[in-house]
């Protein structure tokens, strides 16, 4: 095995590395705020509202993530330039990468994912609390804000770390829609230099990695946010 193509490659792999970490950020982060609203809109919305969110959850949890993205990236991106102006608006540079539709599509199917998470948390928090915490007066919001989401997301903590890492191994499907990420750069290696083996094991070591980083990071809010059943 020969790993001297690194030193050519090291920019590329290091840009690729973070196009990865980005994608899992983006996606986690504005995911899981997604995730909040369609957990309480099934757990004490109205009837439309629930039945809205189911739809939401069972479309995105039910089709592949790379039809999903497909269908974003050749589908509406194909559509966005005939909108007038669009071109010449501020945010054609954003909107004609396929980082954008990648970032968007991630983002939605993990909060569908993370949304049924959440709602199995929120509905395993003792009523008792509830109830505690009603009965000093606290108003349905601070009681949601201190109490019920608080206490849901410290038992749904394992559940989101491995949910994290599955999210984490979807990434290298964002190579589809030209963004060249960690494994779009291994690609690239391959194609350059006839070298299979290698690169792949780059990939796997970097994923592996980060992987052990989220496990430590979980395990450590665990430690300190012991759960009480």
């Amino acid at each position: 095995m020969s790993f001297t193509w690194i030193s050519s490659y090291w920019p590329l792999l290091l840009t690729g590395a973070w196009q990865t970490v980005s994608l899992l950020v983006i996606s986690v982060v504005f995911g899981f705020i997604i995730a909040i609203g369609l957990a309480f809109a099934q757990v004490s919305g109205g009837r439309l509202t629930r039945l809205l969110a189911r739809g939401y959850c069972t479309f995105f949890r039910g089709t592949p993530l790379l039809i999903q993205l497909w269908l974003l990236y050749y589908g509406v991106g194909s559509l966005l330039p005939m909108i007038p102006g669009i071109r010449q608006s501020l945010f054609w540079p954003i909107l004609r990468e396929g980082f954008f539709f990648a970032a968007v599509s991630f983002t939605l199917n993990y909060a569908a994912y993370e949304a049924e998470v959440l709602r199995g948390a929120l509905l395993a928090v003792p009523k008792g609390e509830l109830e505690a915490g009603r009965a000093f007066g606290l108003s349905p919001w601070k009681l949601t804000r201190r109490i019920w989401l608080p206490r849901a997301i410290r038992i749904a903590l394992p559940t989101i770390a491995g949910e994290i890492v599955m999210q984490l191994k979807a990434t290298p499907l964002a190579f589809t829609v030209t963004v060249m990420d960690l494994y779009a750069v291994a690609n690239k290696v391959r194609q350059d230099t006839l070298l299979v083996y290698e690169p792949l094991l780059v990939v796997t070591l970097f994923y592996l990695a980060l992987t052990a980083v989220i496990a430590r990071v979980f395990r450590g809010l665990e430690a300190q946010v012991p759960v009480r059943r």
